[in-house]
């Protein structure tokens, strides 16, 4: 595939590298610190990026799982082709427009950790199961009403072939999912009477309320109730041949997956697979916290490094101790909480960036960022980088991000999908 070609419409992009491609691009010698990109910019640190890729896919190796990674983080096909490279089992989705992009860009083996329910969205799906016989798909049903939907589906598409499907475990008050072993296991008949259906497994998502103080107990508890379920349906014998697949998914605890997924079921090797997203930059918050609660990795855990970046430069200086960035909700999220200032730095400088302390935001609108800081520390004209927590909101602000080196020189770019 020939790389993309970016222009005037890529935000942060110097009129110098327009019409450059993403490989090219890094031969231009452009450096951040030196004030050659257009403001505000989004970066990725490439040495942290590539160093999480491969710790969590060592990682996931030596606990005996697949990896199969959330891929809505990013939506980005250089950074999907990075994590299959690197050796991921395949690609998760969350929406039917995701399976589409993905089998755009060739992948084959697609994980969809949602319902799928929309007319148009099931007979796109099972149109490209008809038309290709290799591609390996698989989606989640916590409802008979569900089980049925994809059944006609199937048979209006020709489908010579059941769909795989593993059933959704939820929580009161929480997302999608069954809510206990009772209703999985009557699901779970229901599709074992439906031909064009295989159940494959059990799947949970323990990480819906992962801010709170009793988040990692609600987390092991809902990873339990899936082995639960899984158990007592394997008692049945309701699971369809071939591999039995038990998945839980999320960045903030995969050292309980790890922990609680079991290895065999009822007599049979399970497949263990693990879904994490955004640990492919990490991130500067709730991320960095859950996984390093006292400063270093839980047991176990892969080594990971922010590798995200917002880069802003000083408007306005104009009252003692505030500072207006810019650079604002068009630009960086404000998901779980805001922005947190990393650097700051004076352009053209020779001298590395410091780190910024004493800072805050304290505000964020459109286009601009109010930053709370000591008296005097910053002029118009000065750097700050943020780093981001949570970064999948920040990837769709973006139709592409440079890729620097430990320097912050430019090194390319990867685009995304949204």
């Amino acid at each position: 595939m020939e790389a993309p070609r970016l222009d005037w419409r890529t935000k942060g992009l110097p009129p110098a590298a327009e019409g450059l491609t993403i490989d090219e691009i890094g031969r231009l010698g452009l450096d951040l610190l030196a004030g050659d990109l257009m403001m505000p910019a989004a970066v990725i640190r490439e040495g942290a990026l590539r160093g999480n890729v491969a710790g969590m896919q060592a990682f996931a190796e030596r606990e005996r799982a697949l990896l199969c990674p959330h891929g809505k983080t990013h939506m980005s096909p250089e950074l999907l082709r990075l994590q299959i490279e690197a050796g991921a089992w395949g690609i998760t989705a969350a929406t039917a427009h995701h399976v589409r992009v993905y089998r755009r860009l060739g992948i084959g083996r697609i994980f969809l950790a949602n319902q799928l329910a929309g007319r148009a969205d099931l007979d796109f799906v099972m149109g490209e199961l008809a038309y290709d016989p290799s591609f390996d798909f698989f989606c989640l049903v916590d409802s008979a009403d569900g089980a049925g939907l994809l059944a006609e589906a199937a048979g209006r598409a020709g489908c010579e072939r059941p769909v795989q499907v593993l059933i959704e475990t939820g929580i009161e008050a929480g997302r999608a999912g069954v809510r206990d072993a009772a209703e999985a296991i009557a699901l779970a008949r229901t599709i074992a009477g439906e031909p064009r259906l295989a159940l494959r497994g059990i799947e949970c998502f323990e990480g819906i309320r992962q801010t709170r103080p009793d988040a990692r107990i609600e987390a092991a508890d809902m990873i339990d109730l899936a082995t639960i379920a899984a158990r007592e349906i394997a008692d049945e014998g309701l699971f369809a041949e071939g591999d039995l697949l038990i998945s839980a998914g999320g960045s903030a605890f995969l050292d309980l997956c790890a922990a609680r997924l079991p290895a065999r079921i009822g007599g049979r090797r399970t497949v263990r697979i693990i879904r994490p997203g955004c640990y492919v930059t990490h991130d500067s918050g709730l991320y960095e916290r859950l996984t390093r609660p006292d400063g270093k990795p839980l047991p176990g855990l892969p080594h990971l490094e922010h590798a995200l970046e917002v880069w802003g430069v000083v408007l306005s200086v104009p009252e003692p101790g505030l500072a207006i960035v810019g650079a604002g909700k068009r630009d960086l999220s404000y998901d779980v909480e805001p922005p947190r200032p990393l650097w700051i730095h004076r352009a053209p400088g020779g001298v590395p960036p410091r780190p910024a302390s004493a800072m805050e935001v304290v505000a964020l609108w459109d286009q601009h960022l109010g930053l709370s800081m000591g008296m005097g520390s910053l002029t118009v004209g000065d750097m700050v980088g943020f780093g981001i927590s949570h970064p999948c909101a920040t990837f769709d602000r973006w139709t592409a991000l440079l890729t620097v080196d430990d320097a912050y020189r430019v090194t390319g770019a990867v685009t995304t999908l949204f």
